[in-house]
C-alpha cells in the first residue's frame, strides 16, 4: 500500500524509486501484441499526467480565453479550463483542490477558472470542507462540449494500437453528473491516486494514454453477463454465464477472478512503457473502512493500493445531484445484484 498526503503529491520524489519500480513492474500488465509493439519510444510524445486528458479534444490550450462552440452554444475557454473539464470528465468527480489554474493554483469555486466554468453551466460543484472547498462534476452541457470537440481516436491511422484488442481503443471516456452519491468521498480520491501512480510511471519513461474508471469496466462486465437476457421479455434479469465463461472474460480483460467473482480496481491506467509496449496498471484507493481481508484481496489481485485521505464532503452537499447510489457493500466483484445491473446498463 502507498500512503500519500494530498498536499505533497506534486512534490519531487527521490526516495524509494527502485522499490516502486519493482512493485510497478510486477503489477503492470502487458496488453500489446508482438513484443515491442505500439511505437518507437524515440518518436512518442511524453505527456504530463495532468495534460493527458486535454490532449483528446480540440479546445484552447493557451492562457487567453477563446470562443468554442457546441451546436448552438458558445463558450469562452482558456487552456487551464479545458484541462479542468477533461480531467473532471475522465474521473467523474474531482476535488477542486486537486485541480490547477494557469498559475498552478488550486481551484476555488468562488473565483477564477472554476467560477467561470460554473457560470457557463459546464460544471457543478458539491460543497466540501478544508483545502478542497468543493467536489467538481461535469454537467451534461460540459460533456456535450467535450464530445463535440473530440479529436479522432488516438489509434486512428495506427493499426498496431487498434489491434491490441477488438474492444480496446485509446479513447478517453468522459462522464457527467453523479452516479454514486453514497461513494462520493471515496471516488473523489481516485484522481489523487492517479497523480501519484502516473507520476511514478512517467519517472520510468512511460507515457499515459488514458484512464478507465471502475464504472466503465463494470458496465462492460454487466453487458457481458446480461447478453443472453436482451430481448427476452420473460427474463428475470439473472445472468446465466458459466464460471468458465466468467473466467475467460476476466482473463481477456486482465482482471483477477476467483470462484466466479471478478475483482475490479478503482481505475486502470493504460500507458506505453519506455520500450513502446502498451501496458496497464490498476490502482485502488483504500480507506479506514477497508478490513484486513478486503485489503489483502485487493493487494493479492495485483492492484497498486493508495490510502485515501483529505476529502470531506459537507453533510447533505450531494443531495441536489441526480443518480442512484449503489446499495451493495463491497467495491470489488461479487455476487450478482440486479440493482447494480440496472444502474450500469440504464
Amino acid at each position: 500500500m502507498h500512503d500519500f498526503d494530498p498536499r505533497s503529491f506534486d512534490a519531487p520524489r527521490d526516495d524509494g524509486h527502485d522499490a516502486r519500480a519493482r512493485s510497478s513492474a510486477k503489477t503492470g500488465r502487458d496488453i500489446s501484441r508482438g513484443g515491442r509493439g505500439a511505437s518507437d519510444s524515440r518518436d512518442r510524445e511524453h505527456v504530463e499526467p495532468r495534460e493527458v486528458f486535454v490532449s483528446q479534444v480540440d479546445l484552447p490550450r493557451g492562457p487567453e480565453r477563446v470562443r468554442v462552440h457546441e451546436r448552438d452554444h458558445g463558450y469562452m475557454l482558456r487552456g487551464s479550463e479545458s484541462r479542468t473539464l477533461t480531467t473532471v470528465g475522465a474521473f467523474r468527480v474531482v476535488p477542486a483542490g486537486d485541480l490547477r489554474d494557469g498559475q498552478d493554483r488550486p481551484l476555488d469555486p468562488r473565483r477564477g477558472d472554476l467560477y467561470h466554468l460554473r457560470q457557463a453551466g459546464l460544471v457543478q460543484t458539491i460543497p466540501a470542507v478544508g483545502r478542497d472547498r468543493a467536489i467538481v462534476v461535469l454537467t451534461e452541457r460540459g460533456r456535450d462540449l467535450l464530445e463535440a470537440n473530440r479529436r479522432p481516436s488516438a489509434s486512428s491511422g495506427r493499426p498496431e494500437l487498434a489491434e491490441v484488442r477488438d474492444h480496446h481503443d485509446i479513447r478517453q471516456e468522459f462522464y457527467a453528473g453523479l452516479r454514486r452519491p453514497t461513494e462520493l468521498t471515496h471516488d473523489a480520491k481516485v484522481y489523487r491516486a492517479y497523480l501519484r501512480a502516473a507520476g511514478q510511471l512517467c519517472e520510468r519513461g512511460a507515457t499515459v494514454r488514458r484512464v478507465v474508471v471502475d464504472y466503465e469496466l463494470k458496465r462492460e462486465y454487466q453487458q457481458f453477463l446480461q447478453e443472453h437476457n436482451r430481448g427476452r421479455s420473460k427474463s428475470d434479469g439473472r445472468p446465466d454465464r458459466t464460471p468458465e465463461e466468467i473466467r475467460s472474460w476476466a482473463l481477456a480483460h486482465d482482471l483477477p477472478e476467483q470462484d466466479g467473482h471478478v475483482q475490479f480496481p478503482d481505475a486502470r491506467i493504460e500507458y506505453e512503457d519506455a520500450d513502446g509496449r502498451l501496458r496497464t496498471e490498476d490502482i485502488e484507493v483504500t480507506t479506514v473502512h477497508y478490513r484486513g481481508g478486503h485489503l489483502a484481496a485487493k493487494a493479492a489481485a495485483g492492484f497498486s493500493c493508495y490510502r485515501g485521505s483529505g476529502v470531506r464532503i459537507v453533510k447533505g452537499g450531494g443531495g441536489s445531484c441526480s443518480g442512484r447510489g449503489r446499495q451493495s457493500g463491497g467495491r470489488g466483484g461479487g455476487g450478482f445484484d440486479p440493482r447494480i445491473a440496472e444502474e450500469l446498463l440504464g
